[in-house]
């Protein structure tokens, strides 16, 4: 129970920070450096290559050891994010998994980026869930990665979804 106990601290902590960093000086996404732009297009390139059903270049988005969690009414639900890619591997062939993203924050400082951005998730044309992704991503030389996934998740009170990416 203690381990759980601290393990939802963690979670929150996580959320919580990721909240704040992204509310302190937030700017619109064109307004940003291309240093955003690269962070953010990680991001994007993550749920084109889900959509693609590219799980290679899925996982290259992903520095090892990975987290992934997600808050719902029920709690925190800690996943590995190499269940999320099997799963995606697995879905039934043809079925185009979509998750569509609007009014990205991007911040970055030094090697860290922190980006929030709504999202509404398609299993082909049925919609299921829409929320929030926050991703923490880390520098290496070139190439940002993303070392944490904190998102929501509801299917009551989304706003419209964006037009859809066919592939």
């Amino acid at each position: 129970m203690r381990t759980v106990a601290r393990s939802l601290a963690c979670a929150s902590s996580i959320a919580a920070l990721t909240l704040a960093a992204l509310t302190l000086g937030a700017a619109p996404l064109g307004a940003q450096s291309p240093e955003h732009d690269r962070a953010y297009k990680v991001v994007t390139d993550l749920f084109d290559a889900m959509r693609a059903r590219d799980t290679s270049a899925m996982r290259a988005a992903f520095v090892p050891n990975a987290s992934m969690q997600s808050l719902s009414a029920d709690g925190v639900k800690f996943d590995s994010i190499e269940g999320w890619i099997s799963g995606v591997g697995r879905a039934r062939a043809g079925l185009v998994l979509d998750e569509r993203l609007a009014n990205p924050v991007v911040h970055v400082d030094g090697d860290l980026a922190a980006i929030w951005v709504d999202f509404w998730f398609f299993a082909g044309e049925r919609f299921s869930h829409c929320g929030v992704n926050a991703f923490q991503l880390v520098r290496n030389g070139d190439a940002w990665r993303v070392f944490s996934i904190v998102d929501t998740r509801r299917t009551e009170g989304c706003p419209p979804a964006p037009a859809g990416t066919r592939i």
